[in-house]
């Protein structure tokens, strides 16, 4: 690799940036006026984005630190990021990757305020502290 050229990961970093601060002014909408339905799922699909490109961040970078990844799975490598250090809170990652499932297979309005919740008083906070983490590596 020549000194122009970015690592992998750090591209993926980008991607990952724009959709965590995306997911966070959807959660400051929220805070300042509430959301419609409409928005509800937005914010639904931009944490699916978020956390979809989060992990692949996760597997991005240890692969970059050559760590071996036995599987390349988002479980495996959140408990391999958590390994090394990279995150603190694997059991709020978990929950996480449940809820992005859950939301891919049950349209429920309900499940969606619980999500929606969850990301407002965890996940973004895992985003937050991944995003601090990396950039600091940049």
């Amino acid at each position: 690799m020549t000194p122009q050229e970015k690592p992998r990961w750090q591209y993926r970093f980008e991607h990952f940036k724009r959709a965590y601060f995306l997911l966070q002014e959807s959660i400051e909408q929220k805070q300042e006026r509430g959301l419609n339905q409409l928005e509800k799922e937005g914010v639904i699909q931009r944490f699916e984005y978020a956390l979809e490109l989060a992990w692949k961040t996760l597997k991005d970078y240890l692969e970059f630190q050559d760590v071996i990844l036995t599987q390349i799975t988002p479980r495996s490598t959140i408990k391999e990021a958590f390994s090394s250090k990279l995150i603190s809170d694997p059991d709020d990652w978990m929950e996480a990757l449940d809820a992005r499932n859950k939301m891919s297979h049950v349209y429920d309005f309900q499940e969606f305020e619980i999500v929606i919740q969850q990301i407002e008083e965890k996940y973004l906070n895992c985003f937050a502290k991944l995003y601090e983490k990396l950039y600091e590596q940049i």
